[in-house]
């Protein structure tokens, strides 16, 4: 989850060591400018709103756990009238980080880890974890696809002749090369 390090949008570095024994909340609000890059890699229209509450607590063997939430208002277009809507975003967020060889699921003394997830752990990447790459992922893993105001409706074009249909030229060729017609 983490290994796009500076590079991506929004980058909120958080190292073990920043994290005490009793564990650290986080509440981050992206300014316009991050907003405006997360939105162009997220190929949303607009972001006028992306917030991340994390409570992060560290772990026995030198590891993370992130729980929270991300909640964002993304702008978006309807793919049936293409006219622009906005959408609200409300992922839960629930990782674990573990050093190195933990992430295979065993700990430095060779005895397997139970992990409170249903992933299995991710990768710790040196001793810190990016909350801002975390939050850009989850918000894009909350985004709808399919977006479509509340009042549009599909309805494909009336085909009054059979000829016209878009297969009408292959029922022809069909029929002139001894083709059955079903």
């Amino acid at each position: 989850m983490n290994e796009r390090g500076p590079a991506g949008p929004w980058s909120v570095p958080v190292s073990v060591h920043d994290v005490p024994a009793s564990g650290r909340r986080f509440e981050l609000a992206a300014d316009e400018a991050t907003r405006a890059a997360v939105a162009k890699s997220a190929d949303l229209r607009a972001l006028p709103r992306l917030k991340a509450t994390f409570d992060v607590t560290r772990l026995d063997r030198g590891g993370l756990h992130v729980e929270g939430c991300v909640s964002a208002t993304v702008g978006q277009l309807c793919v049936v009238t293409l006219d622009p809507l906005e959408n609200e975003v409300e992922e839960p967020v629930d990782l674990i980080f573990v050093p190195g060889a933990a992430a295979a699921g065993v700990a430095p003394g060779g005895e397997a880890l139970s992990v409170a997830t249903d992933e299995g752990p991710e990768p710790l990447r040196g001793d810190t974890v990016d909350l801002g790459a975390i939050a850009t992922e989850f918000l894009i893993l909350g985004i709808d696809l399919y977006p479509r105001k509340p009042e549009a409706v599909f309805e494909s074009p009336a085909i009054e002749d059979k000829s016209e249909h878009p297969f009408a030229a292959l029922g022809a060729l069909r029929k002139g090369q001894g083709g059955r017609d079903e």
